[in-house]
């Protein structure tokens, strides 16, 4: 009897210690299981180099979303970029995405600049203005052989 109840003692430390490690890792991992908490914007960009799925969006240099999802467009061969950003975030039609590197060498991510616009994306819009990312390699191999203008 003494032995059944130090063993179902342990059996239960051990299922809450499981639940909370269960906890933590869907938490830290801001994992969303009930509902998710952001919404669907598109933009569209001639290149996209170097920015992955994943990618933080910022606003300001506030995270505020990250990319979602990236492909080729094959009508217009241009880079359609998915984007999820948090509810309550408000973007007008008239806000500018631009691929930008954190600092010199660092990994690409998404600039929000919001615009002034009293029109208001929705859920599925399109960001139009967009700016690709500063290439450069390209521009070192001008410089390199004097085409620099």
């Amino acid at each position: 009897m003494k032995q059944s109840s130090v063993e179902l003692g342990v059996g239960i430390f051990v299922l809450l210690g499981v639940l909370c490690i269960g906890y933590l890792t869907l938490r830290l991992g801001e994992v969303q299981v009930l509902g998710d908490k952001h919404y669907i914007l598109n933009a569209r960009f001639k290149a996209v180099t170097g920015l992955k799925t994943g990618a933080q969006v910022e606003i300001a240099g506030v995270q505020v979303g990250q990319v979602d999802a990236i492909r080729l467009d094959p009508a217009d061969l241009v880079a359609l970029v998915r984007l999820k950003v948090r509810e309550g975030i408000v973007l007008q039609d008239d806000t500018i995405a631009s691929v930008k590197t954190a600092g010199l060498l660092g990994d690409r991510f998404i600039q929000l600049s919001p615009g002034g616009s009293d029109k208001v994306l929705r859920p599925g819009d399109l960001i139009v203005e967009t700016e690709s990312p500063l290439d450069i390699e390209s521009l070192i191999s001008k410089f390199a052989f004097g085409k620099v203008e």
